[in-house]
């Protein structure tokens, strides 16, 4: 089977830090949004177990579909607009507008109409907008620094000396050194951690025109906006052409289906999915797709042992998570600026698109991402206007 020839150890830790990132940084949002809709604790294992389970299979079956890297992930935006938005509404209603959700973003994908708008993006616009959506996360190894300087400083060194040796482990390198500091300095805190199954919960479904306006409308806007629209400029900007389409509507089917369980919306990855798609996974870019999936093997993990691998996650330093994050996302960052400045007849637009994007304004509850990408293709037609 070629998915064994393809196997890596780079691959793997890829994988691991990808879902590592992924749920220690929102993972908290997350648990608010379920809070606001009042969700108990079987609710919130449900809905950890079905987020995790729809995001594993969606990253296997799709990433060994196409045999390039597919990261799924949940829609961060969505959980914080959740946050704010879901004042009186109930958890049926909740289900109900994840359901109505989960369709418009399914008819979007298979129409097709996504991926024909984002095939009209520049790729000097689109290299400049993944730039930008990773510069924190490059700057973040450094501001590490000034909390744990001891972690962070060597979790750097050992990864520039890995670079220099063995680059495929570089990363591998920085995490293991980052383990040991930590636990050398008392920062592990695994006391907690107790074996424990997630629970399917199943929430019958109802519908109401307020939990329409208020919930299922905003939610599909800002997980195409602010979730797979940095999706896609990702998989463009790596160097990736699979379809997106049916890619956009299979996460919209998989919501559909475990939505009553919790899994208020799935859509692409933008920062997770570049560690999949860097050198750091592989330096052969056709064996990079094993990342992906060894990705949505950790995720169906925490579907399965949801309570236990979240209470893991949950207990490492966050300056550790940090800096593992921003050293495997070192090359995404450099190859998306090289590929952003090197039209030096679009380097201003771009330029304006990644300064937008990193800079994480927020207008109208929509993200940075998506006002880089207005300001940015707006700068490109006023400069074009009129040339040859």
């Amino acid at each position: 089977m070629r998915l064994w020839q393809d196997l890596s150890l780079s691959a793997l830790v890829a994988g691991f830090i990808t879902v590592l990132v992924g749920f220690t940084s929102s993972a908290v949002i997350v648990f608010q949004a379920a809070h606001a809709l009042d969700a108990d604790a079987s609710q919130i294992g449900s809905w950890m177990g079905a987020l995790g389970i729809g995001m594993g299979l969606t990253c296997i079956l799709l990433s060994l579909r196409y045999r390039a890297p597919v990261v799924t992930a949940w829609s961060t935006p969505g959980a914080a607009m959740l946050i704010t938005s879901a004042a009186g509404i109930s958890m049926p209603e909740a289900v109900g507008a994840f359901l109505v959700s989960a369709v418009l973003i399914a008819g979007c994908g298979f129409s097709g109409f996504f991926e024909r708008s984002m095939s009209r993006i520049p790729m000097p616009i689109a290299s400049a907008m993944l730039a930008g959506v990773l510069l924190r996360f490059g700057m973040d190894v450094f501001l590490a620094m000034r909390t744990r300087f001891a972690l962070a400083a060597t979790m750097f060194l050992v990864y520039l000396v890995a670079r220099r040796l063995r680059p495929r482990y570089a990363a591998l390198g920085a995490l293991g050194a980052g383990l040991l500091v930590a636990s050398a300095q008392g920062l592990l805190h695994l006391d907690a951690v107790h074996l424990e199954l997630a629970r399917p919960v199943f929430t019958t479904p109802s519908f109401s025109l307020r939990a329409l306006i208020g919930v299922a409308l905003p939610l599909f806007a800002v997980t195409m906006t602010s979730q797979n629209m940095p999706g896609v400029a990702v998989i463009r900007a790596s160097g990736y052409d699979y379809p997106i389409s049916p890619v956009i509507g299979w996460t919209g089917v998989a919501t559909f289906l475990l939505a009553p369980f919790g899994a208020f919306a799935l859509n692409l990855a933008a920062i997770t999915a570049a560690i999949c798609m860097g050198r750091e996974a592989h330096e052969d870019r056709n064996r990079r797709y094993v990342a992906s999936v060894a990705a949505g093997g950790f995720y169906l993990l925490i579907g399965i042992f949801g309570a236990t691998v979240g209470a893991v996650f949950l207990a490492l330093p966050k300056e550790l998570v940090l800096c593992i994050a921003g050293l495997a996302l070192l090359g995404t960052i450099g190859s998306g600026l090289a590929a952003a400045i090197a039209q030096e007849a679009d380097r201003e637009a771009a330029l304006i698109t990644f300064l937008v994007t990193a800079s994480g304004v927020t207008l109208g509850g929509v993200g940075a991402t998506f006002w880089g990408l207005v300001a940015g293709m707006l700068a490109l037609g006023v400069l074009r206007w009129g040339r040859a």
